[in-house]
């Protein structure tokens, strides 16, 4: 498997994992979305329904691969995405905390960019 299908295997697994957890505390008219766009490699959780007369659409999860780096845009879990990244077999290196600005990922023990 080369780096680039190893990231997508390890992101898709991942949030697979994450969805499948979401999906189950779910209301009634709240749906939980899985978008995996391997073409474009976006990869998405997001609640969306309704919640009584208030419209929900909450993406929870986003993360990109972009030049063989994963980029952890939004995470609103407490599920540890980047320590299940590297049990799948991705470094340290190769994850990214776009969510941090990047003067912070120096001190993440991450990727920087």
């Amino acid at each position: 498997m080369d780096k680039l299908e190893l990231l997508r295997h390890a992101v898709i697994t991942v949030l697979k994992e994450i969805h499948g957890y979401s999906n189950s505390r779910k209301q009634e008219h709240i749906f939980s979305e899985l978008i995996l766009d391997k073409e474009g490699d976006h990869y998405l959780c997001l609640d969306v329904g309704w919640e009584g007369k208030k419209y929900i659409y909450d993406p929870f999860i986003h993360i990109d691969i972009r030049d063989n780096k994963i980029w952890i845009q939004r995470n609103f879990t407490d599920f540890e995405v980047e320590q299940r990244l590297t049990d799948l077999g991705v470094t340290k290196e190769d994850i990214v905390l776009g969510l941090h600005s990047p003067f912070m990922r120096q001190f993440s023990g991450y990727g920087v960019a």
